[in-house]
C-alpha cells in the first residue's frame, strides 16, 4: 500500500468556496474542521469558522450569514435564536404617540424606521406608544421597542376614514398626552392624517423629517434638494430611513384601552373602494408587488401571462435586459431601479451584488430558482427550488382558482 497522501481538488475546492451548495455539508463531514495541512505541508486555517483567532489576536466573522464552523465540530439546520433583552418602564415619566400606517396589517419598513425614531426620542425615561386601527398580523411589536399598545377597533375606521381616525386620535391625545406625535410622512394614509391631526390639534408640524436630535430636526424642502432646520415640534410626519430600526432591546408591548368613547362623525367622505390600476403603468420604485425575472427564465410569454394573472409589476435582472428580453427602464437594481415593494417575487435571479442592493429595502423577498446555493436563495425571506415555468403555471392556476371562489363568495 501507498504511502502517498493523496489530494481530492474538487473537495478542496469546495471547501474553499463559500457560496458553493456542497460546502455546509463538507465542512459537517469533516466534523467542522478549522486546520488542515496543505500541498505544501503548510497549515491552512479557516478564518470563517467560529473561535478561529487572527494572528493579531482578533476573531475572524463570517460574513456570509452562515457560520461554517460551531464549536465542538457540530452544525445546526435551524439558526440559533437569540433572546433579546426585555425592557419593562413602569412608570414613564412621557410618551412617545407612533401612529404607522400598517399596510397589509404589518409594519413596513418605513414603520419601523419611524418606531426607532420614537425609541430614540423616548430615551430611558419615556415610552413609545403605539396606536393601531382595526385588526392586524403584526407580532413583532415588543421587538419593535412598543412599550404601550393602544388597538382601536370599529367598522367605522375602515376603509379610508381619515375624519373618523383624527377624533379617536385627539381622544388618546387628551388622556395620554403625548410628548411628541410620530407619523410616517408616507403615500399610504399617514401623511394625510398626520395633516389633519395637526390642524385639529392646532399644531405646525415638521414634515419629510428625516433626522432628530435633541431639540433639533431636519426635514427635507425645496423639492428634495434643501434641508430645514427647526426645533422639534409636538407633531412630526418623518421620511423613511429617519432613524434606525430597533434591534438589540424588546420591550412590553402592553396593550392599553381608551377610557372614554369615542365621538361618531358623520361622514363627509364616501369610500367607493381601491380604483383598479394597470400594475403595468406603476413606475418600479413605487410598485408594492414586483415579479422580476431572470436568467433563469425560458418562457417570457408565460412570464408576461404571469404578471398580469397575479397583478404584479414586472421587473428584470442586468442579464435579462441585457439580453434583450425586458426594456431598460426594467431593470432592478443598483445600476437600475432600487425597489422598495412589499412583495418580490424573483424568477431565475441568481443575485448579483447589484441586483441584491438594489432590493435591499423589500419587506418580504421569495425567490424561485433551480440552485438552492444562489445568493438569491440566501437573501429571499421565502425560497422554491424547482423549474420556474411549473411553478408559475401553479401560481396562475392557484390566483385563477381565487378570484373564481371570490366570484362565487359575491354572487
Amino acid at each position: 500500500m501507498s504511502d502517498i497522501l493523496r489530494r481530492d481538488p474538487r473537495a478542496e475546492w469546495i471547501a474553499r468556496n463559500r457560496l458553493h451548495p456542497l460546502h455546509a455539508a463538507m465542512q459537517s463531514a469533516q466534523g467542522g474542521e478549522t486546520r488542515w495541512m496543505g500541498p505544501n505541508g503548510v497549515v491552512r486555517k479557516n478564518p470563517h469558522a467560529v473561535g478561529f483567532i487572527g494572528p493579531n489576536g482578533v476573531k475572524r466573522i463570517d460574513r456570509s450569514g452562515g457560520q461554517q464552523g460551531t464549536a465542538g465540530g457540530k452544525r445546526s439546520s435551524a439558526p440559533e435564536v437569540v433572546q433579546l433583552p426585555l425592557v419593562t418602564i413602569e412608570q414613564p415619566a412621557f410618551l412617545i404617540a407612533v401612529v404607522p400606517d400598517m399596510v397589509g396589517g404589518r409594519h413596513s419598513s418605513h414603520d419601523r424606521d419611524l418606531l426607532g425614531l420614537a425609541r430614540k426620542l423616548a430615551g430611558s425615561d419615556g415610552a413609545v406608544l403605539a396606536v393601531v386601527f382595526g385588526e392586524h398580523k403584526e407580532s413583532a411589536f415588543d421587538a419593535a421597542g412598543v412599550d404601550r399598545l393602544l388597538q382601536i377597533e370599529g367598522t367605522e375606521y375602515e376603509g379610508y376614514a381619515p375624519e373618523q381616525r383624527v377624533l379617536a386620535l385627539r381622544t388618546a391625545n387628551s388622556q395620554f398626552a403625548p410628548r411628541h406625535w410620530l407619523l410616517p410622512d408616507s403615500r399610504s394614509g399617514g401623511g394625510e392624517l398626520g395633516r389633519r391631526l395637526a390642524a385639529s390639534l392646532g399644531e405646525r408640524p415638521a414634515t419629510r423629517v428625516w433626522q432628530a436630535e435633541g431639540a433639533r430636526c431636519v426635514g427635507r424642502a425645496g423639492a428634495g434638494q434643501q434641508d430645514l432646520h427647526r426645533e422639534l415640534p409636538r407633531l412630526i410626519l418623518a421620511a423613511a430611513e429617519c432613524a434606525e430600526p430597533v434591534s438589540e432591546t424588546r420591550h412590553e408591548a402592553r396593550a392599553v384601552e381608551l377610557e372614554s368613547s369615542v365621538a361618531r362623525n358623520l361622514p363627509r367622505i364616501e369610500d367607493l373602494g381601491p380604483v383598479a390600476v394597470d400594475p403595468a403603468q406603476i413606475p418600479m420604485a413605487e410598485a408594492e408587488f414586483i415579479l422580476s425575472g431572470g436568467n433563469g427564465v425560458k418562457d417570457w410569454a408565460l412570464f408576461h401571462r404571469a404578471a398580469v394573472a397575479l397583478g404584479a409589476t414586472e421587473g428584470a435582472s442586468r442579464v435579462a435586459v441585457d439580453d434583450g428580453h425586458m426594456p431598460r427602464a426594467r431593470q432592478v437594481g443598483a445600476t437600475g431601479t432600487w425597489v422598495t415593494a412589499r412583495v418580490y417575487l424573483a424568477v431565475g435571479i441568481s443575485g448579483a451584488i447589484q441586483h441584491l442592493q438594489g432590493i435591499g429595502s423589500c419587506d418580504k423577498v421569495v425567490a424561485i430558482n433551480m440552485d438552492p446555493g444562489c445568493d438569491m436563495i440566501k437573501r429571499a425571506d421565502l425560497s422554491v427550488i424547482g423549474d420556474s415555468t411549473a411553478i408559475l403555471k401553479a401560481l396562475m392556476a392557484l390566483a385563477e382558482a381565487h378570484r373564481n371562489g371570490a366570484a362565487r363568495d359575491a354572487a
